[in-house]
């Protein structure tokens, strides 16, 4: 089951294999680098560290916050799925664990959906209704076609929308367009 705490010790265990070196170090190195704003820490890290956004958010908000950050998007998830809505957490936790398997993604809980990004926002993950997961991909120049919809005035962060009613629908074809959002962003 794919939920913030386990995508962020899977960043955590990528981020040491990619780089070798362990969190622990990374944090230290950031608080050694004089930046005290979560900004500051993310350029400092992308340009003069050359970490990928998901790497460098992820070193800042623990360097940060002590983890606080991480809470923050707990308390928001479990929020978004109470009550009817719950019904959805199957599909949203397929879908986040397959988004989590890309690699370098970070996983930006908000107050009604989950914002997952690379260098930039690729895709949201948002309960909409008691049976319905709205699934928002950003794929510029693809025309809409299926299940694949034009976002329209549903939200302006992205330009395509699946509607997704269960976890079966979380199906090879959403995933590639997830894959394919991924890849760009």
């Amino acid at each position: 089951m794919a939920d913030p705490d386990a995508a962020t010790a899977k960043m955590i265990a990528n981020l040491e294999a990619a780089t070798g070196r362990p969190l622990a170090q990374w944090v230290a190195d950031a608080r050694a680098s004089g930046h005290a704003k979560h900004g500051q820490i993310v350029a400092w890290l992308k340009s003069d560290q050359g970490l990928g956004n998901g790497y460098a958010n992820l070193v800042a908000h623990k360097t940060l916050a002590s983890d606080a950050g991480s809470h923050a998007g707990e308390d928001l998830l479990t929020a978004m799925f109470e009550g009817p809505k719950a019904a959805m957490k199957p599909a949203y936790d397929k879908a986040a664990a397959f988004v989590a398997s890309l690699g370098d993604v970070e996983f930006a809980p908000k107050k009604g959906y989950v914002s997952l990004r690379r260098n930039k926002q690729f895709a949201l993950l948002q309960p909409s209704t008691k049976d319905r997961l709205d699934v928002g991909i950003t794929l510029k120049g693809v025309e809409p076609e299926g299940r694949l919809e034009k976002a329209g005035s549903w939200n302006a962060m992205v330009t395509h929308r699946v509607s997704v009613g269960s976890a079966e629908e979380v199906d090879a074809e959403l995933q590639a367009w997830l894959r394919r959002a991924w890849e760009a962003g």
